[in-house]
């Protein structure tokens, strides 16, 4: 996967990721180290030449590059210093500064990492000091706000939609008039692909692409504010069943049965009509499935509508961090609408303001599917020490197509409400 927005996807494709680094997170702070002790932090520099350390996890050289480039503007502006650095494992990287008491002062936080840090007083909450906090899309602002407190400025976000081989829906004499807008729609025009020997869709094998059907269906793994375990609902109930349903009748394959990696790599081999992608889908076409004709549409609504997943990073800044003031005046540089626009052309990520919207629209049209998606995106799980439960959920769903569904969630909402208290 070649795309932007984040190293954010292998996150997605590897539920696991990083579980053990979090572990030492959490563990360290259990050992005393100072985070959630006030008396224990550093002195605060307010005034004079500050030497921000920035640690991002970058998905390539465009984005390291611009990323640097913005920060050197910065720092220039500002009279002071700003290393960026792009980590290896961004999640393991944190996970041993923060150990070792010598966090960087800014740095990428996954959205399925937020709790976990807010947890042990890793972040300093500071979003509502950044210019207009409102202008960011809610549902973003949502997936970084724990007990009513703004946290970090979103960076950016992706979601999930449609993707469609234009050649292969021609094959099944499918047209624009076709694309689903429903589950039953979508149902129809899949048995219309199997007819003319084409796998009709392809989708991730995990919660973080499954997930959208429950989305659809009204449903989630957890509450809105992370203290309730919602797993074992009709909803959730139905969203699985369905799945299920494509899957047993062959209406949907997942990538590993079509010999892919993700099902980006399955609809670029022509291999399946249509993916469930995020927006990064575009850049590993660009790249590696070049020929490929698609077009991209919001997902089939639900149940109860219209739904999909969102997928994002804040800027975070340190609780122990002694340059606060000015890793602050960093974020607000970085997340201007101008400059979110220039990271957009320059490696593909959507900007979080709501203000950038118009002009993003604008000069990439055919990814507006992906931002309409955020007025009703669900965010990932925000709730601390959560990776078994959902590296276990994810294991359940790769059975799905032999698994009893109200059995795997009846699991999951155990297991949730022992790991959430």
């Amino acid at each position: 996967m070649k795309h932007s927005s984040v190293s954010r996807n292998r996150t997605i494709r590897n539920a696991a990721l990083g579980a053990a680094a979090c572990a030492v997170v959490l563990t360290s702070a259990a050992c005393g180290s100072g985070f959630d002790d006030p008396a224990a932090g550093p002195t605060q520099q307010t005034s004079g030449p500050a030497n921000l350390q920035i640690l991002i996890g970058s998905s390539g050289d465009a984005e390291t590059a611009a990323v640097k480039d913005a920060a050197a503007k910065w720092a220039s502006a500002n009279g002071a210093s700003a290393t960026v650095t792009p980590a290896q494992d961004l999640t393991q990287q944190l996970g041993q500064a923060f150990a070792g008491d010598n966090p960087p002062d800014v740095f990428y936080v996954d959205a399925s990492r937020f709790a976990d840090y807010v947890s042990v007083g890793a972040l300093e909450p500071y979003g509502d000091k950044i210019s207009n906090p409102d202008d960011f899309y809610p549902n973003l602002r949502t997936a970084f706000t724990h007990d009513g407190t703004f946290y970090c400025a979103p960076k950016d976000f992706s979601t999930l939609a449609l993707v469609i081989n234009q050649d292969l829906w021609s094959k099944a004499k499918l047209t624009d008039a076709d694309v689903p807008t429903t589950w039953d729609q979508l149902t129809a025009v899949a048995k219309k692909l199997k007819a003319v020997d084409v796998t009709p869709i392809t989708i991730g094998d995990t919660r973080d692409r499954v997930g959208a059907f429950m989305v659809e269906a009204g449903g989630w793994i957890t509450s809105p504010d992370g203290k309730q375990a919602t797993a074992d609902t009709p909803q959730n109930l139905a969203a699985l069943d369905y799945v299920q349903s494509l899957l047993k009748d062959k209406l949907a394959a997942y990538p590993k049965a079509l010999d892919a990696g993700w099902g980006g790599e399955a609809f670029g081999k022509g291999k399946a009509a249509m993916t469930i992608e995020g927006n990064w889908i575009k850049g590993a076409l660009q790249a590696d499935f070049p020929d490929v004709k698609y077009t991209v549409h919001e997902l089939p609504a639900g149940p109860k509508g219209k739904g999909t997943l969102s997928f994002t990073n804040c800027w975070g800044i340190a609780a122990k961090s002694k340059y606060k003031q000015q890793a602050i005046s960093f974020v607000e540089a970085m997340t201007s609408a101008d400059q979110q626009m220039a990271f957009a052309k320059a490696f593909g990520v959507m900007p979080s303001r709501q203000s950038a919207k118009d002009a993003y629209v604008k000069e990439f049209p055919n990814d507006a599917p992906f931002v309409n998606g955020v007025d009703y995106a669900q965010g990932p799980v925000n709730a601390p020490k959560m990776d078994s439960v959902l590296a276990d959920f994810d294991s359940g769903i790769q059975q799905l197509s032999s698994t009893d569904p109200k059995a795997l969630l009846e699991r999951v909402q155990k297991n949730t409400q022992a790991a959430i208290g």
